[in-house]
């Protein structure tokens, strides 16, 4: 099964999180198939960049998010939305 999940990276005490697709099994750092954004939460306010077309792609294929991810993925979704309406 798939997942999509954060990967985290950077050094002790100042971590930094990549988004990516990644079977179930594999372990949190391990191998994944795509990069698909990143998350740091230690600016303020936490920078996330996320390609979102290519995460609902994977949604639609059967990936899960993990309860992180999909929090991110709503935020994204609702930010997504208000520029969309806003003239």
């Amino acid at each position: 099964m798939l997942r999509i999940r954060l990967r985290r990276v950077g050094k002790k005490g100042a971590p930094s999180y990549r988004i990516v697709v990644a079977e179930s099994t594999a372990p949190r750092d391990g191998a994944y198939i795509e990069w698909i954004g990143h998350y740091d939460p230690k600016v303020d306010p936490p920078a996330i960049a996320l390609k979102l077309d290519r995460a609902e792609d994977w949604l639609r294929k059967g990936a899960q998010p993990s309860e992180a991810v999909q929090r991110i993925l709503d935020k994204q979704r609702a930010a997504a939305s208000v520029q969309a309406d806003a003239p």
